[in-house]
C-alpha cells in the first residue's frame, strides 16, 4: 500500500504504545506489561506467503525483524507446529483486565468515573443530557469513544459491523509441562490468516487461544457460541501443544470488535456539540488509546499532523440492508474460517 500512510499508521500505534507505557510506569499498574514482541506465524503455503509480504513492507518502513525457520520455532515458543514465523521486537503483552482496571483506579483527580451507572436516554442540543435511572449528567461536549456501541447513540448506523471473537485461557502449567512445553517464558503469536488463531503464553504460565468470529448484529454477546467455540480451541490447542494433553481450559469468553468494511474509522465531529473517535478496526488497545488522546487534544486547540491525518480519513463506508448484510457477513465468516485452514 502507500508506505506514507503506513508509516503515519505506524506512528499512530507506537504512540499509543508509548502512551500506556508511560501510564503504567507513572502509576505503577500491575497488568503484566512486558515489551517483547511477537511471532507471526504461518503452516499454510498461502500464510507463508503473506509472511512475505509482511517482510517485504517492513523494508520498505526500514523496521527491524526476524525471519525464524520450522527447525528455530520450538526454541521460541515450544509447539513444532508451524513452518515459519516472522518475529517484530517492540510490541508489547499485556493483561488488559489488569490493564483497564489500573487506569480507571489512577484517573486524574479533575475526572470522576461513573459505574454501574448505563444510560438509559440522550437528549442533544446546546447540552447534552444523558440520562440514567437515578438521575441525569449534563454535558457541554460528549465524546463517544466506545466503538460500535455509538450506533447506540444514534451514530454511525449502519457503517459500523459488531463482531464477537472469542478465547480460551488454560489453568497455570505444572514445573514438568513447563518443562515439557520449552520456549521462551512468555510470547505472543498471532496469525499470518486473519482468520486464524492466536496463541499467548502468559507470565503465569498459562495459555491462551483466541479464535472463531460471530456477527452479533444488535451488539450483544450471545451464550450460545461459548460452547461451540470452546470445542474449536480445545481442538486448535491439541494440534499444537500434543505435549500437554491433560491441560484444559479455566476460562471462556467473547469480545467485540468493531470492523468496518473499508477498514476506517471515525475521528471528529458527529453533531453538535459531540465528538467521537470510533471503530478501531481491531487495534482497540494502541489505536483506541491514541485517537482518544488525540481527540481530547483536538478538542483543547492542539495541532498536530498525527490529528490531521486522522481528520482527513473518509470514516466507514455505509453497510448494505438487512438482511443481506447478515447474510454477506456470516457466509464471509464462514468461508475464511473454512479458508484457514491449518491456520485456524
Amino acid at each position: 500500500g502507500d508506505i506514507k500512510t503506513a508509516k503515519i499508521s505506524m506512528e499512530l500505534n507506537l504512540t499509543g504504545q508509548s502512551i500506556l507505557k508511560d501510564l503504567v510506569e507513572k502509576h505503577r499498574i500491575e497488568c503484566q506489561f512486558r515489551l517483547c514482541g511477537k511471532y507471526q506465524a504461518a503452516i499454510e503455503d498461502r500464510g507463508i506467503g503473506v509472511l512475505d509480504a509482511y517482510r517485504r513492507g517492513l523494508d520498505k518502513l526500514g523496521q527491524e525483524y526476524q525471519m525464524i525457520e520450522e527447525k528455530d520455532l520450538p526454541s521460541h515458543i515450544g509447539t513444532h507446529f508451524y513452518r515459519k514465523a516472522l518475529f517484530t521486537p517492540g510490541t508489547a503483552l499485556i493483561q488488559p483486565a489488569a490493564l483497564v482496571k489500573g487506569l480507571a483506579d489512577t484517573l486524574p483527580a479533575n475526572v470522576t468515573l461513573y459505574e454501574n451507572t448505563p444510560i438509559t436516554e440522550v437528549e442533544y442540543g446546546d447540552k447534552t443530557v444523558l440520562i440514567h435511572k437515578t438521575g441525569r449528567i449534563v454535558a457541554d461536549k460528549l465524546l463517544l469513544t466506545n466503538n460500535a456501541f455509538a450506533m447506540s447513540f444514534g451514530f454511525l448506523t449502519g457503517r459500523m459491523l459488531p463482531i464477537f471473537t472469542y478465547g480460551s485461557l488454560t489453568r497455570p502449567l505444572t514445573p514438568d509441562e513447563q518443562a515439557r512445553l520449552g520456549g521462551k517464558p512468555y510470547w505472543g503469536v498471532i496469525p499470518a490468516d486473519p482468520f486464524g488463531t492466536t496463541l499467548r503464553r502468559t507470565t503465569d504460565n498459562r495459555l491462551l487461544v483466541r479464535n472463531s468470529f460471530s456477527f452479533n448484529a444488535d451488539g450483544r454477546s450471545q451464550q450460545k457460541y461459548l460452547q461451540r467455540f470452546k470445542e474449536r480451541h480445545k481442538e486448535s490447542f491439541e494440534r499444537r501443544f500434543p505435549m500437554l494433553p491433560e491441560v484444559n481450559f479455566e476460562y471462556t469468553w467473547g469480545g467485540s470488535l468493531a470492523l468496518s468494511r473499508n477498514h476506517m474509522a471515525h475521528f471528529g465531529q458527529l453533531a453538535n456539540n459531540v465528538y467521537g473517535a470510533l471503530c478501531c478496526n481491531g487495534l482497540g488497545v494502541t489505536r483506541g488509546t491514541v485517537t482518544g488522546t488525540l481527540l481530547a487534544d483536538w478538542l483543547a486547540g492542539k495541532k498536530s499532523h498525527l490529528i490531521d491525518f486522522l481528520l482527513a480519513s473518509p470514516g466507514p463506508n455505509k453497510n448494505p440492508p438487512e438482511p443481506l448484510l447478515s447474510a454477506g457477513v456470516n457466509m464471509n465468516l464462514l468461508w475464511g474460517q473454512c479458508r484457514a485452514g491449518k491456520e485456524s
